[in-house]
């Protein structure tokens, strides 16, 4: 008996030690994310400005979680593309999207039978930039702020037009309310991107057009355009002279685009803190924020609950605009 009594003691020590052993290993296993590369879609051509952001938020959030981010571009129909190959993904925190508010609110409002929902496909992790936007003039045109605008085309109703980087997109849906909130309404023009937009603009062939910062900065800088007014609630760091059009008599006024990255719902719970701590670091870098200003983006963190709350709030704003400006999708 003492026997037998001796072996089950020697037995239930060896259990312990290798229980004691499984412990921390199965601890660490359940801290392991991301153990492997992780992608990051970007719904737009390369050389834009989420293209911009999303490499540069990708290379520095990949050091912050100690695996390499790869940049997949997947363009086509306004960002759909790209949107729904990530809402069908493994929601397994390694692969991620980052896109603007045309993903999530633009779309949707001008859509009803998305291959996505913006709000049940994706998990929030937070947001990244803004993207402003501004009204900008040919340099001929006799209006130099909102004000003189809005006595222009009150006196000349049917002379005055306004183009944007295409129908549905955010500088449209900029447009629309702005001229709603100032009461005055311009014919829209639209233009397969920034590029045929700007050139007309410059050649006199529209007076005014929408378009990101990013995009009119060179031209501006040139004098051969403009500035009117930006679009979103705070001035330009590169236009600090340039006002908001809320500063311009529309207090409360704001419409520009903003970038965020986002992952299919049902992330891990490990695997979202990780995302969120490691994008929240990353945009506190002041060399991300530096880039980003320099390439005519405006720095805007926010944490995923505030990502959530823009876009419940954003959406029924944007199916009111384009169900009173007749907005549909291309």
């Amino acid at each position: 008996m003492k026997l037998k009594l001796e072996n089950l003691a020697a037995s239930l020590a060896v259990f312990a030690v290798v229980l004691a052993g499984l412990l921390p290993w199965s601890g660490a296993r359940a801290q392991s994310y991301p153990s492997k590369p992780i992608q990051l879609v970007i719904p737009f051509p390369p050389g834009g400005a989420t293209d911009i952001v999303g490499r540069l938020v990708g290379k520095k959030l990949g050091e912050h979680l100690g695996q390499p981010v790869v940049i997949e571009n997947k363009a086509g129909a306004g960002t759909v593309v790209g949107a729904a190959f990530v809402a069908k993904a493994p929601a397994d925190g390694y692969t991620l999207l980052i896109s603007s508010g045309s993903t999530f609110t633009v779309n949707p409002a001008l859509n009803p039978r998305l291959p996505y929902d913006p709000v049940k496909s994706f998990e929030p992790i937070g947001l990244a930039a803004r993207v402003p936007l501004i009204l900008i003039a040919n340099r001929d045109v006799p209006v130099s702020n909102l004000k003189q605008l809005i006595v222009a085309v009150r006196g000349t109703p049917d002379k005055y037009v306004y183009g944007s980087f295409g129908s549905g997109t955010t500088g449209h849906f900029a447009g629309e309310l702005m001229w709603s909130a100032i009461g005055i309404k311009l014919l829209h023009v639209p233009y397969k991107g920034s590029a045929p937009a700007m050139s007309d603009l410059i050649g006199g062939q529209i007076p005014f057009t929408v378009d990101t910062v990013a995009a009119s900065l060179p031209q501006l800088k040139a004098g051969h355009v403009k500035a009117i007014a930006v679009t979103g609630a705070m001035r330009a760091p590169q236009l600090p002279d340039v006002p908001t059009v809320a500063e311009s008599g529309f207090p409360g006024f704001s419409a520009d685009s903003w970038l965020a990255v986002v992952a299919p719902r049902g992330l891990p719970a490990d695997a979202k803190a990780r995302l969120q701590k490691a994008l929240a670091e990353t945009m506190a870098d002041a060399e991300i924020r530096d880039k980003l200003i320099a390439n005519g983006l405006q720095p805007a963190y926010e944490p995923a609950a505030a990502v959530a709350a823009r876009i419940e709030d954003e959406l029924p704003r944007m199916r009111a605009v384009a169900q009173r400006a007749n907005i549909r999708a291309e």
